[in-house]
């Protein structure tokens, strides 16, 4: 079982950074492919991010390649993802899960187990 708590989102002008963070409760964070999603309002959940157990793999969607990076700290138990060059089409919850998954990082928010409850992030023109 983990817990999954995001914090950092808020409100920022476009061109401008943020960085999101999600801590995760109980012993086995270090086993999970870790991914952040979001979901803007109207919308279908989409896949932002997603990095590996080990922290040596990631994968990202093309929207966000090049401005956003996700990582891990496995001793503070925590993924971030930092954000860079925001755009309004940026404005979303964003959420951070987690999935007990083997190989290719998934993409497909119906392999994550576990979800934070999100942190708002909008971006003003």
């Amino acid at each position: 079982q983990v817990q999954l708590v995001e914090s950092g989102g808020g409100l920022v002008q476009a061109e401008g950074s943020l960085r999101l963070s999600c801590a995760a409760s109980g012993r086995t964070f270090s086993v999970y492919v870790m991914g952040w999603f979001r979901q803007g309002q109207g919308k279908q959940r989409e896949f932002v991010a997603a990095i590996s157990p080990g922290g040596a793999r990631t994968t990202y969607a093309d929207s966000v390649k090049g401005r956003f990076t996700i990582s891990r700290d496995s001793a503070k138990n925590t993924v971030y993802l930092q954000m860079a060059t925001l755009e309004p089409e940026d404005t979303a919850a964003y959420y951070c899960a987690a999935a007990n998954a083997f190989g290719v990082l998934p993409t497909n928010p119906n392999a994550y187990a576990y979800w934070g409850q999100g942190t708002q992030v909008t971006v003003s023109p």
